[in-house]
């Protein structure tokens, strides 16, 4: 958009043919101020026309935004989409008024004059400037890395939080705190082409809890067997593969709480920051903290994303708690099934804020779900078309994230549904055949056995 006037700058005039050219330099701007681009020149000759272009593609295409013709004396924009906005300020000078990204890049203004001598030969010179346009940053998120996932509580893991700037031009500065302290942390190197993540590497070391296996066994190997725990793919980031061997322990009597985990050192960190250029002249902007998870210090541990850009006046922040699950809130919907119904229970929250997500496991104590399966995963458990011999059933839901896990469990009553006919009748109305009796049987059976 440009704002131009119908006023002359001052000649001054030196000896015959002389003209000048000079655009005043800019300093960056940000997205929305007015920006003046004002072309200085100096000349005795006879005003032949001022001709503002724009350069784009590296200066292969030149675009014209103003032209000013003194042999008519009309001035007029190229930018017909602006046409209503227009305004000469000066004959030398074009205004935007609100400077967008798309204005960013190199600017020329051409002078032509007549040549005193022959009055039919026209001298050109020109100057140049670059517009620097910035937007601060739109957007900031902090995330984890994996979407909800089995932990292993039996081997220290890797945990990565991802922090995720949009809209910024330039790049920001992106960087982490834990409870308000700045987090040092190791740079990586940018990940190869195509690579998802990067290799293993023995860069830290944790011990077991002693309270599991004391490591002087351990180390001595008097259990005489392998890791029970490994398995044929490789370790999750940069967690250190353990000598150490642990206990078989039935799963019956295993805590649903995490271990703690041994910290011979203070937690070490490491931080990768990438950018990728958007579409519309803006960079997305990802930080990435990498670290061996320890559930016993991180669970409320606060970690925070800042960004610093100069087109902010003051810093860019989002913020994470790192929290186990606690008291999930289940709600069974219809209340009161009935026989044929489709019954859904659903997580609906949890006492407290939970980071990261969750993973939402569902099993039927005793038995196997409605489907055969033995197990669900998902916020929600749908059980098409109940029959009236899942009446009391009992089903759990385990939500686990890297910080600890939570059991909870709903009971099932299925009501007799009066809609549905216990079985068929003749036409003389007489009374139901045998499977209307094993029906009837079945019903009453799960009724002595729910009131035993």
């Amino acid at each position: 958009p440009l704002e131009l006037s119908s006023l002359f700058l001052p000649f001054f005039p030196t000896f015959p043919g002389y003209l000048t050219v000079s655009i005043e330099p800019l300093p960056p701007v940000v997205v929305g101020d007015a920006v003046t681009l004002k072309c200085n020149f100096k000349t005795d000759g006879k005003m032949r026309e001022i001709v503002w272009y724009r350069v784009t593609d590296g200066g292969t295409i030149k675009q014209k935004i103003f032209t000013f013709d003194a042999m008519f004396s009309t001035n007029f924009s190229q930018m017909e989409n602006y046409r209503k906005r227009e305004d000469l300020v000066y004959q030398s000078t074009v205004r935007l008024p609100e400077v967008r990204i798309s204005d960013n890049g190199p600017y020329e203004c051409h002078v032509g004059i007549y040549d005193r001598a022959t009055r039919e030969k026209v001298v050109l010179a020109s100057g140049n400037v670059f517009l620097n346009v910035m937007a601060p940053p739109t957007s900031i998120s902090v995330l984890a890395a994996d979407p909800p996932a089995p932990f292993s509580r039996y081997q220290a893991q890797n945990f990565t939080l991802v922090c995720v700037v949009s809209g910024g031009k330039p790049a920001p500065l992106v960087y982490f705190k834990r409870d308000g302290e700045p987090i040092e942390a190791t740079p990586l190197p940018e990940p190869p082409a195509g690579a998802s993540s990067w290799a293993p590497r023995n860069l830290l070391h944790r011990d077991l809890d002693d309270t599991k296996l004391p490591r002087s066994l351990a180390a001595e190997g008097e259990l005489g067997m392998g890791n029970p725990f490994a398995t044929a793919d490789p370790p999750r980031g940069l967690a250190a593969e353990r000598d150490a061997v642990t206990e078989s322990i039935p799963e019956t009597v295993v805590s649903r709480e995490f271990p703690r985990w041994v910290h011979m050192a203070e937690p070490i960190y490491y931080f990768r920051h990438t950018h990728a250029p958007v579409s519309d002249g803006t960079v997305e902007a990802r930080a990435t903290l990498t670290w061996t998870l320890n559930p016993q210090i991180d669970n409320e541990a606060l970690f925070s994303c800042e960004v610093k850009h100069p087109a902010l006046s003051m810093p860019m922040q989002s913020e994470v708690t790192l929290v186990a699950p606690k008291g999930p809130k289940i709600t069974m919907t219809p209340t009161r099934a009935r026989v044929g119904d489709t019954v859904r229970i659903l997580v609906q929250g949890f006492q407290n804020e939970v980071f990261p997500e969750p993973l939402f496991t569902w099993t039927r104590v005793g038995s196997r779900l409605l489907d055969g399966s033995a197990e669900h995963d998902g916020k929600e458990l749908v059980l098409e078309r109940v029959p009236a011999e899942l009446n009391g059933s009992m089903y759990r839901c385990t939500a686990q994230n890297p910080l600890g896990s939570t059991d909870t469990h709903t009971r099932l009553i299925v009501f007799e549904n009066p809609n549905i006919p216990r079985g068929p009748e003749d036409s003389n109305g007489s009374l139901p055949g045998h499977c209307g009796f094993r029906f009837v049987l079945a019903l009453t059976l799960t009724v002595i056995l729910e009131l035993t």
